[in-house]
């Protein structure tokens, strides 16, 4: 097993690449702390992670308050001992917003969930893997991360500055035996909130459109790239935004 012996903390774990990461990490020998803000969803997937022979615990966390995400640190600290691994993964979109249609409402919470809480929950977790002197980050990106025309403009945004965050982070602590990646998958099947789109900022997204498959990728094939980063089979890769798009943002 792959992650026999480590604990990995899973923000956006019920539901989506999230939880497919999560189950994926649990069958690979990892104690797991499903964190979501769903509750019931949470108890869902730790109970189907225990049926399974695995070993996890939730945490209902709001990424966005940082309350929420020192008791989901401290929850993987309390019952297993430490973090090996934090995956930043949950994150919401912005309906595709152009800039001359953005509201700062909006573009305030799309931070505050995709770039400010993956600080957040980085800063909380960085003295632990000091300490240890290991650790693994992963963020979850987008296209976005590295492309214009992927996504709206508060979620372009966010994910450049996700991609900044995991760069810098991985760099400043290359020496302390932390690593931090992130993966920018293409469109894949998950409930991310599209709510009230901008139909202009859309056409330019779905014209654009393209990979491998015509579908959106399974988060299983997410999870894999995940898997890799957080193993030691990727123990040289470090400040890398890895594309998983089936080759999207080659055009």
């Amino acid at each position: 097993m792959k992650l026999e012996h480590k604990t990995a903390v899973i923000t956006g774990a019920a539901s989506g690449m999230g939880k497919a990461i999560t189950e994926l990490f649990a069958a690979e020998g990892a104690k797991v702390v499903v964190a979501d803000l769903n509750g019931e969803k949470v108890s869902a997937v730790v109970d189907e992670i225990r049926s399974a022979g695995g070993t996890a615990a939730g945490a209902v966390a709001d990424v966005t308050k940082e309350e929420d995400i020192g008791r989901m640190i401290d929850t993987a600290v309390n019952t297993f001992g430490g973090v090996d691994i934090l995956v930043n993964n949950a994150g919401i979109m912005d309906g595709f917003r152009l800039i001359e249609s953005i509201e700062d409402e909006l573009w305030e919470k799309v931070l505050a969930v995709n770039l400010t809480g993956p600080m957040r929950a980085i800063r909380k977790a960085i003295p632990l893997m000091l300490a240890q002197k290991s650790g693994v980050i992963i963020n979850v990106g987008s296209a976005a991360s590295i492309t214009g025309g992927k996504g709206g403009v508060a979620y372009t945004s966010s994910k450049h500055g996700l991609a900044g965050l995991t760069k810098n982070v991985g760099f400043m602590y290359a020496k302390s035996g932390i690593r931090c990646n992130a993966i920018a998958p293409g469109a894949v099947k998950t409930n991310i909130a599209i709510t009230n789109p901008d139909m202009a900022g859309m056409q330019v997204f779905q014209e654009s459109y393209g990979t491998q498959r015509s579908d959106p990728t399974d988060p299983l094939d997410i999870a894999t790239v995940a898997l890799f980063l957080a193993s030691e089979d990727s123990r040289f890769v470090n400040g890398a935004i890895i594309a998983a798009d089936g080759g999207w943002t080659a055009y």
